[in-house]
Order: C-alpha cells, then sequence, then structure tokens
C-alpha cells in the first residue's frame, strides 16, 4: 500500500500536488491519536505500537513518544515487513524488497496497535495481521492510521484515523514524513490524465 512511489518517467517533484495536511496539522494528528490510544487503552503497560514499512514505522515511534509523554511511560514499540504476507504480489519477492521485521517482544496477550500512513483497499492491513499473528497471539489489534482514503476490499476499518480523506480511484495519496523524505505532509494527487492517456 505505498502511497508515495512514482512511475520512473514522472518523478514526484515535477508532478503537481495538493497539500491536505501541513507539518503542524500532521503533528496535532498525531497529537490526537496518541490520545486516543492512551483512553482506550488504559495506559501504556499491555500496549505495543507496531509500524509497517515504511512509513508506518516513524509514524509508530512517534506515536509511542507521545503516548510516553503523556503516560510516563513509552509503549513497546515494534516494526513489521509485509512483504511476503500480501495476496496482490508475485511469490517471487526480492530481497532488495524486503525489510527488517523487528518485534524483539511477545505480543501474546498485547493490545497491538498496528500504524501505517494511509489506509486504502485493506490489503496490506490483512497481510499485517497475518504476519503478527504468527509472532503470537495479542489480546486485540488495533489500527491507527494517518490517512484513511476510503475504497475498501476487505471489511476493515480503522480505530484512530488522523484524518479522512474521500478520494477517487483517479487520486493518490501522498505521505511525506520528515524521516523518510525531509518533510511532513500529506498530498493529494490527481492522476485521472495518466490513466486517460
Amino acid at each position: 500500500m505505498t502511497t508515495s512511489k512514482h512511475s520512473a518517467s514522472e518523478p514526484p517533484d515535477e508532478r503537481k500536488l495538493s497539500r491536505i495536511l501541513d507539518p503542524e496539522q500532521v503533528k496535532r494528528a498525531l497529537r490526537r491519536i496518541a490520545h486516543e490510544i492512551v483512553e482506550r487503552s488504559g495506559g501504556a503497560e499491555r500496549l505495543a505500537l507496531v509500524g509497517i514499512h515504511t512509513r508506518g514505522v516513524p509514524l509508530a515511534n512517534r506515536i509511542a513518544e507521545l503516548v510516553g509523554s503523556i503516560e510516563g511511560t513509552p509503549p513497546l514499540v515494534g516494526t513489521l515487513d509485509i512483504a511476503l504476507y500480501r495476496d496482490d504480489t508475485s511469490m517471487r519477492v526480492s530481497s532488495a524488497m524486503l525489510h527488517p521485521t523487528d518485534v524483539d517482544f511477545d505480543v501474546s496477550d498485547l493490545l497491538v496497535v498496528l500504524v501505517d500512513d494511509v489506509l486504502f483497499t485493506g490489503r496490506t492491513i490483512r497481510a499485517a495481521m497475518d504476519a503478527l499473528v504468527d509472532l503470537g497471539r495479542p489480546a486485540a489489534i488495533q489500527l491507527a492510521v494517518l490517512v484513511d482514503r476510503g475504497h475498501r476490499e476487505l471489511p476493515i476499518r480503522a480505530d484512530y484515523v488522523g484524518k479522512n480523506i474521500p478520494t477517487s480511484r483517479e487520486q493518490r495519496v501522498v505521505v511525506k514524513l520528515a524521516e523518510i523524505d525531509g518533510e511532513d505532509g500529506v498530498y493529494l494527487e490527481n492522476t485521472r490524465e495518466e490513466r486517460d492517456g
């Protein structure tokens, strides 16, 4: 579900993007998600945040830091690669496509919040749940996303959403994070001309 990839023929900096969230709005959205997680989880004691590569990882780390500042104790944090669990990619996944899964704690009996940048069809989250339960049996699995853009193909919904952005399938949501892209922002890109052409 990586939403920020572009075709090689047209680099991202040459595309016209409409900004939906600026850096301060991204920060506020994550702060709100952190407060909601604390409120619903009852604290950080049995809580773990697991970021889905790629942009879910820095988001999980940021939310964990915010939860820690609220609770005084940060939750456990892990990272998950779901490339081998997807049902919409080739069975042949190159090593260059893989990122490390780093969950160095027992997920059993924890409330695990999966964290990703954009919720779209739901297939990434289904794959993430499959990967997670291979590591143990959480008490519950919840989902936090910075953006929910709709168009679900599976019965999956987010428990915590930074912003709902109604989109058409001809549009693309581009999330930029400082840790990866050098800036924070959420943009909407219209690809209708590209598809019609």
